[in-house]
């Protein structure tokens, strides 16, 4: 059985010994080691966050996130490895790293592919263990925030182990404390029963500001602010009478008071030794000024989206899940912007941020009165507004739509297509927990979408009953691949000249055992984000390519187009499904058309590009779908390599009596001309239609004209 392999330090037994003075291995979790790796976890957004103790032959996790096991061994121990660093261990892809690759935990749960640890240093400078981050993806990109942000966490922890293991010198005698707090860090004070200064060392000089020779012999008051001298005079008297200090044994924060007069936030430790008249008391303090503005900084950008400013979904979540605990009457406005998505397709991601920056000032200003406004990621944001009444709900709505839906300005241009889409709910009408309430507004924005752009809607009951029925469609269309449900029908391309038979477009359809025939309007949108749409992608070309084969011992240069899904495109291999789908049907390339839509081609995906430019070597022609409808520049054109434009049939529907639709129709086609581009018109319903773009010079139509989408049966039928 092969054995991993694992370094260790030089100074392994002195590390293990300081280890053990922690007294913190096997222990039960505790709060404020279990708050760190949660913060930890929000603020890196990963699923699993350990912090890892390492041991002789293995590892023992202190606190832990998202992993069910308390301890592995030192074999197949990443942190193992960190400890033999000053700086991160950082590992973008463990399956790419030979000292990893491997290994158990990334071959079996928890699959670990990213990881990052920050060692966890003793003050002497032994390591210790780690605070480690875990995904079963591959991280490309840790920034030097980030690295940042973990060596600030990993301090933070290495400071509450300094606490415990100077708690545990409460058990050893008062002359080994002493002798122990000499070259201690932290400050460490001693006084006898009437309260006064009996042991003073190094680091309280610094802290306080007073030599030893100032406060030997003096009250310990001295050093307690105002604030704190009612407690301090109470344990003192407590003390005196023999009485247990209520403060003795525990860990709290309190405030310090420096020679100089200034206060600072301290985290105070008491022991006791003797008895009776013969007792002595021994405080540990230190400086916690530098710890608390960690935490909070940390603690805020776990709760804060960095782009907006807004509080993000875990702080959201908090926020509303504590407001609906006080049974307190509030709306819930979810808000999903409109067209972003082309926003950052058409002018880049610098525009995109700019556009939800103003967003969350526009929510602002519209919802001055908010209890919360939040951004739950993407273009999608959130407001948490006092009260439920409907009328003020439905009024705030309003505001916020006319307010985003106003143009934005970015590098000295107007962005006009952005506006945004609300779903409300109402609490506790509509729920009294936050996913109840969460959850209506998602159905109501669900039901606002639908309706169309820019508008609201109020969730109502029915919303769930038709979620339901939207769920169990979802399931249905899951299956429907798998049970043969899909066919293809083909429309006629013709010749618009001669009114001869070009070609054909396939079509899906989907024969629903309950619901009968149905078009793609009803389904296309769920399908192309499934995750067997490359699958079904492929079936639908190789059952089109099979059929036009055989149709063109008929017809010798019939053609046939087929749609491409945007998943194909992103699977890797669609230039290899081409190549075998010409292959086993024999049809020659240059006879099957893929349609592209113009949303692919927007991203100027260099990926993207040269798959185009390999099917076109292949001799595939590339059209795009629905040209003139959306945000595509004429460098497109010049940029990917596209044979085909086809004109939208919104363009072709009233092109004989609306001189603007001509107008576009006519530079569609004369672009191509100047182009080189072929082009076709499609819904193309009427001979006056017809006879336009023939004067026009459009070579080939498409349309009911000619024929409807129809089964294969029936199109040879009637075409062959």
């Amino acid at each position: 059985m092969h054995t991993l392999q694992y370094p260790v330090p030089e100074d392994e037994e002195r590390r293990l010994n300081v280890l053990a003075e922690y007294q913190l291995l096997d222990t039960p979790a505790t709060q404020d080691f279990d708050r760190l790796v949660n913060l930890a976890a929000r603020l890196f957004r990963v699923p699993i966050v350990l912090i890892s103790l390492v041991d002789r032959d293995r590892q023992f996790f202190k606190a832990r996130v998202g992993l069910d096991v308390c301890e592995t061994s030192r074999e197949v121990s990443f942190c193992a490895h960190a400890i033999m660093q000053d700086d991160i261990l950082l590992v973008p892809d463990a399956l790419a790293d030979l000292r990893f690759s491997s290994n158990p935990l990334v071959l079996g749960p928890p699959f670990i592919r990213f990881y990052a640890g920050k060692p966890l240093a003793a003050s002497t400078g032994e390591k210790l263990g780690t605070v480690c981050l875990i995904d079963s993806e591959a991280h490309t990109h840790f920034s030097e925030d980030d690295r940042q942000n973990l060596s600030d966490l990993a301090a933070l922890i290495v400071d509450r182990m300094e606490m415990y293991r100077l708690e545990h010198l409460r058990s050893v005698s008062q002359s080994r404390f002493e002798n122990i707090a000499v070259t201690s860090p932290d400050a460490i004070i001693c006084s006898d029963v009437a309260g006064k200064i009996t042991f003073w060392n190094r680091s309280a000089e610094q802290l306080f500001g007073y030599a030893a020779k100032e406060v030997l012999h003096k009250p310990g008051s001295v050093i307690v602010p105002d604030s704190w001298r009612r407690i301090y005079d109470d344990e003192l008297e407590r003390l005196q009478h023999g009485d247990e200090m209520k403060l003795a044994d525990r860990t709290i924060e309190l405030s310090g008071l420096r020679k100089d007069g200034t206060e600072f936030p301290a985290e105070l430790s008491l022991s006791t030794w003797g008895e009776a008249d013969n007792v002595s008391v021994g405080a540990i303090v230190r400086d916690i000024t530098e710890r608390r503005k960690n935490e909070e900084r940390l603690f805020r950008l776990a709760s804060i989206d960095a782009l907006t400013d807004l509080p993000n979904r875990g702080a959201w979540r908090a926020c509303l899940e504590t407001t609906l605990a006080g049974e307190v009457a509030v709306t819930v406005l979810l808000l999903d912007l409109d067209c972003f998505k082309e926003v950052n397709d058409t002018l880049g991601h610098s525009a995109g941020d700019a556009v939800l920056k103003e967003v969350a000032q526009r929510m602002a200003t519209a919802c001055d009165d908010a209890i919360m406004l939040a951004r739950l990621g993407g273009d999608e944001f959130v407001a948490l507004l006092p009260g439920n009444d409907e009328a003020r709900a439905r009024a705030a709505a309003e505001r916020l739509v006319a307010a985003i839906s106003k143009p934005y300005e970015f590098g000295g241009q107007s962005i006009e297509i952005v506006g945004v889409s609300i779903g409300i709910a109402l609490a506790p009408l509509h729920g009294v927990l936050g996913e109840e309430v969460l959850g209506a507004a998602d159905l109501a924005l669900y039901k606002a979408k639908a309706a169309g752009k820019g508008g609201y809607e109020m969730f109502t009951p029915a919303f769930r009953e038709v979620a339901i029925a939207r769920r169990a469609f979802q399931r249905e269309l899951r299956q429907a691949f798998e049970n043969a449900e899909f066919e293809l029908f083909y429309q006629p391309v013709m010749f618009a000249h001669t009114r001869r038979l070009a070609g054909a477009e396939a079509l899906i359809r989907w024969r629903h055992p309950l619901r009968g025939l149905l078009t793609p309007a009803s389904f296309i949108d769920v399908l192309s984000e499934k995750p067997s749409a490359p699958a079904i992608g492929e079936w639908i070309m190789r059952t089109a390519c099979r059929q036009a084969a055989q149709w063109r011992k008929t017809v010798a240069d019939f053609t046939i187009s087929v749609n491409l899904f945007e998943a194909q495109l992103r699977s890797g291999y669609l230039l290899t499904a081409v190549q075998d789908a010409l292959a086993d049907t024999g049809l020659p390339a240059d006879a099957l058309e893929l349609e592209i839509v113009e949303n692919i081609l927007l991203r100027d995906d260099k990926s993207t590009s040269k798959l185009l430019e390999g099917l076109r070597e292949l001799g595939v022609s590339l059209a795009f779908d629905d040209y003139g409808t959306g945000f595509a520049s004429l460098s497109l054109l010049k940029r990917y390599p596209v044979s085909r434009l086809k004109i939208d049939r919104s363009f072709i529907r009233n092109v004989t009596s609306d001189k603007e639709d001509a107008a576009v129709v006519t530079a569609i086609i004369y672009l191509c001309k100047s182009f080189g581009l072929e082009v076709i018109a499609e819904g193309v319903e009427t001979e006056s239609q017809l006879a336009f773009l023939r004067e026009s010079g459009c070579p080939q139509v498409q349309g009911f004209l000619f024929g409807e989408p129809m089964p294969a049966p029936d199109f040879a039928a009637r075409f062959l």
